[in-house]
């Protein structure tokens, strides 16, 4: 059952970025529940995992747009989740990622999903402004933060999140030209 039928999917050289199905929620439970999810509040357990992935697909219906899957184009591997995320009570709409398998780091996966992303809420979306709130000691996020060109913003409002995060401002290549 595709519940996102109408969303869009969004296509790299190696990805295809296309709105969660049910079917993924494993791989997001295992990834949970492993010390790998520890720069986005993890480990936790699969009660909670449900919650949290319930929480992407109730994002995407309210928005109308939320976090895209990312998955092998050849062989449809679910790697993770990368996109617009804008939870009610943050301060400003983000792009927030992480890497589910192990075996898709290093090998410059988020940085493409990112790219293609980073376009389609300029351009798509239309949007002004974009942060990634990175976790202060996830120094891999912050490494793609800045790849793609963003830098941290200090009089950025800081969201709550419960841990200490930098906030990261993407430039905007519409108010560049």
């Amino acid at each position: 059952m595709t519940v996102f039928a109408d969303h869009p999917v969004l296509e790299t050289e190696r990805l295809i970025l296309r709105p969660p199905q049910a079917t993924d929620y494993s791989v997001y439970a295992a990834f949970m529940g492993s010390p790998r999810s520890a720069g986005v509040s993890g480990p936790v357990g699969p009660d909670e995992a449900w919650v949290r992935f319930a929480r992407l697909l109730g994002h995407r219906i309210l928005r109308g747009w939320g976090v895209f899957i990312v998955t092998d184009r050849v062989d449809g591997t679910v790697l993770g989740a990368i996109g617009p995320h804008f939870p009610a009570g943050r301060p400003e709409p983000e792009i927030a990622w992480s890497l589910w398998d192990a075996a898709a780091e290093g090998r410059g996966i988020a940085a493409e999903a990112a790219i293609r992303v980073l376009d389609h809420v300029f351009t798509d979306l239309e949007w002004t402004t974009a942060v990634s709130y990175v976790a202060c000691d996830n120094t891999r996020s912050a490494a793609l933060a800045q790849r793609l060109g963003a830098r941290i913003d200090p009089a950025a409002v800081m969201p709550d999140l419960g841990v200490a995060v930098d906030v990261w401002r993407h430039p905007n290549p519409r108010s560049l030209a």
